[in-house]
């Protein structure tokens, strides 16, 4: 899968590929149904897959409904790699465990809640759709991401930073050319405006791009993409 068709089926944006990808998960990970039992969840084009889905849901005992796409792929891809490390505990179990450095904290300090208590869960409900986050079955999880939201984008700081108003260049329209004339004075320097302002979005996603690129090179740190580490090639 390709970074889009990853983003398409977590955000169910595409049907054809979110359905692929259960039948997917179901053939070559979680394997709750029998081969011969899978043909209505493999049968992608009809117009009776949302109920198959359903009953697969149902089947395997999934706490969430077909209306709530984003939290049952999530819940989905999890029992998926439960039975993935169930298959290979061997293969697992011999990885070296991750290592806390000296500027970590020793202990999270959530885990030490009661997630069972129902007022928690009532709360971390309330607030994680007060901040539009998506439910998970795990109410610690979905408390984890409220605390990383609130501390990138509520702190007073972020709040600070997001607030500052930043003051452009004046710009000339009668020097750039339109390249095509609508007719109204008016709604060619909308046009022009808008295609300005187009321009800047590509540039500035231009520039997230090339972070971006830089970041994945300076994790696989390979020769033929970074001329700082020696010969290009072999």
């Amino acid at each position: 899968l390709c970074v889009t068709d990853l983003a398409n089926i977590l955000f169910c944006t595409d049907e054809t590929e979110f359905r692929n990808f259960i039948v997917w998960l179901e053939d070559q990970k979680i394997r709750h149904y029998k081969i011969e039992d899978r043909g209505n969840l493999r049968n992608i084009p009809s117009s009776g897959w949302p109920k198959s889905f359903e009953q697969y849901l149902q089947d395997v005992n999934c706490p969430f409904t077909v209306e709530e796409r984003q939290e049952s792929v999530d819940w989905l891809l999890g029992l998926a790699v439960r039975l993935e490390y169930g298959d290979n505990v061997e293969k697992y179990k011999n990885c070296p465990p991750a290592t806390a450095t000296e500027t970590e904290k020793p202990s999270d300090p959530l885990i030490h809640l009661d997630s069972s208590n129902p007022d928690f869960k009532a709360g971390v409900l309330g607030l994680a759709s007060l901040l539009k986050i998506q439910r998970h079955d795990d109410y610690l999880v979905m408390l984890k991401a409220i605390r990383i939201l609130i501390q990138e984008r509520l702190t007073p700081e972020a709040i600070a930073k997001a607030s500052q108003s930043k003051e452009g260049l004046p710009v000339a329209l009668d020097k750039h050319i339109l390249g095509f004339d609508t007719g109204d004075a008016t709604l060619n320097e909308a046009a022009q405006i808008l295609r300005l302002l187009h321009i800047e979005d590509l540039r500035d996603l231009q520039t997230r791009i090339n972070e971006a690129i830089v970041a994945v090179q300076a994790v696989i740190a390979d020769p033929k993409t970074d001329h700082r580490l020696g010969k290009v090639g072999r």
